[in-house]
């Protein structure tokens, strides 16, 4: 183990399902950084990232010296301060270029999108969705949970600008990536830039995740047989193409064998 991993142990602040967090803890996982989730509801979650100077949202990784927010910040400074070994950003200036555009475009159009799209067919279904914001977190949360739940939803769906309109937006948007994505591989390569696994693989991977629902996600997702049926047909679309298959791959090549140190906090 490189002597580097062997530092205080880190703190993770989650909420396990989101996807942006998933990127975040893979890249953890990956290098086997031994660190703590500390897991949360929605709306609780800003509690704690307030309280550290994180702003609102997560991942936030703490460190002995710093707070540092956001999935690409954390993928930088994990990239930078804990290997020699297996990077995420290439050393050639070019490819690590095309690397952070693919991560930026990744991040803000297709990780967005598709939280958007998902809230729209899920919030309507208090079943469902507790059970995608508990999974994993404290007791008293998950009770408080139920209990907030009209009020949650109302803000997320307010802050998200969810409604029919932005549903469908969303739902292109993501499309679009995933045909570009699609397109990308089509010459046969096994990665998105050169010939070795980066943050951008690791990005689209992570962010597409919940319509793939793969098995080495870092919690359990919803099953397909689970979703509404109007959403399962769409998802369904996105399963068929080679992005999606690109992805998953990537889950069971580059998650599965990982042997995480994670312990979450309060479940």
């Amino acid at each position: 183990m490189n002597p580097s991993l062997e530092s205080p142990t880190l703190r993770l602040i989650t909420i396990p399902v989101s996807h942006y967090c998933e990127k975040a803890r893979w890249a953890l996982d990956r290098l086997q950084v031994d660190y703590v989730e500390e897991a949360h509801a929605p709306l609780f979650s800003r509690l704690a990232t307030w309280q550290l100077g994180g702003g609102a949202q997560v991942p936030v990784l703490v460190t002995q010296t710093e707070v540092v927010a956001d999935s690409t910040r954390i993928l930088q400074y994990v990239d930078q301060v804990f290997t020699l070994e297996h990077k995420l950003y290439p050393s050639d200036p070019d490819l690590r270029r095309e690397v952070e555009e693919l991560e930026e475009l990744f991040d803000a159009r297709l990780g967005v999108s598709l939280r958007c799209w998902v809230y729209f067919h899920l919030l309507p279904r208090k079943d469902l969705t507790l059970k995608m914001w508990c999974e994993g977190t404290p007791t008293l949360e998950q009770r408080l949970s139920r209990t907030l739940f009209p009020l949650t939803r109302q803000l997320i769906t307010q802050a998200l600008d969810v409604n029919a309109e932005s549903e469908t937006t969303a739902f292109n948007e993501t499309k679009n990536i995933f045909e570009m994505v699609s397109q990308r591989l089509s010459d046969g390569r096994r990665y998105l830039v050169g010939n070795t696994f980066t943050a951008a693989d690791l990005t689209f991977a992570a962010l597409a995740a919940p319509v793939l629902m793969p098995k080495e996600y870092g919690v359990p997702l919803l099953e397909f047989e689970e979703l509404p049926p109007e959403m399962a047909v769409q998802v369904a679309k996105l399963q068929a193409m080679p992005a999606a298959a690109y992805a998953l791959r990537l889950f069971r090549e580059e998650r599965h064998n990982v042997q995480p140190t994670t312990n979450l906090a309060g479940a």
